[in-house]
């Protein structure tokens, strides 16, 4: 018989976002991060060499991992509390849901709270995927807003180019637009850090994988070709079968 698939103990996190909710004072999100992440049990494991992150501007980027039970935050906890500098997240601004019922009641109270997040952590709140023709100028005051960020020197920033969960948690395209959105970011001096997010033998883990550079001239289209090259830099931190399409 296969053996059954174990996951880690992930404790709840309820009371440390009601908390939250109260406060009004900006925080550091690396450090709320390493009090929920050393409660992990098992401890969370990082694999691969951590870049010197000390100088330069970066972008890290990492898979939209998703399974039943797995909170997406979890992702970012784990990458904040692991590097040794704040992280500038590039966050949704709206849990979207496919019923009626969570999306009357659970939508507006997400984006409230994500709204405050961001203001709390100095996030870039961005509308979310896939597009909605009504917030194209949310998104596009969102788009500028990352863009001088990434123009600050010693930036660093994150994301996940995929922009929601993914079903089985395996690596897909990301929506139009984020691959030359990423060839803008990189054209501000950002180098890439690749760092895959999953659940192996038991325990979290992040794996980091070689830092990147995007070539200033890209084979046409623009588009295609910068997703593909950073897709595939990320594909290489996972296992083989949770790399989807870039298998």
């Amino acid at each position: 018989m296969p053996r059954a698939v174990t996951f880690p103990t992930y404790p709840t996190t309820v009371p440390a976002m009601l908390w939250l909710a109260l406060q009004r004072r900006p925080r550091s999100f690396r450090e709320d991060s390493r009090r929920l992440i050393d409660r992990l049990a098992p401890p969370l494991r990082v694999d691969g060499a951590l870049p010197d992150i000390a100088e330069g501007s970066w972008l890290v980027v990492v898979n939209h991992y998703a399974r039943p039970g797995f909170r997406a935050w979890w992702i970012p906890m784990a990458i904040s509390a692991t590097l040794p500098r704040e992280i500038g997240w590039v966050t949704t601004s709206t849990l979207t849901f496919p019923d009626r019922l969570r999306a009357s009641t659970l939508t507006p109270a997400s984006q409230w709270f994500l709204a405050h997040m961001a203001d709390l952590y100095g996030f870039v709140a961005m509308p979310p995927m896939p597009p909605r023709p009504y917030e194209a100028v949310q998104r596009a005051h969102a788009v500028r807003r990352v863009l001088r960020k990434a123009g600050d020197p010693g930036a660093l920033l994150a994301l996940a180019p995929e922009g929601g969960d993914m079903p089985g948690g395996v690596l897909a395209h990301p929506p139009a637009g984020s691959g030359r959105f990423l060839w803008h970011l990189a054209r501000r001096g950002l180098r890439i850090l690749p760092v895959g997010a999953f659940e192996t033998h038991g325990r979290f883990c992040l794996r980091f994988g070689a830092p990147c550079d995007l070539p200033s001239s890209l084979p046409p289209p623009v588009e295609e070709s910068a997703s593909h090259l950073v897709m595939s830099t990320l594909a290489a931190c996972l296992p083989p079968h949770l790399r989807g399409a870039y298998a």
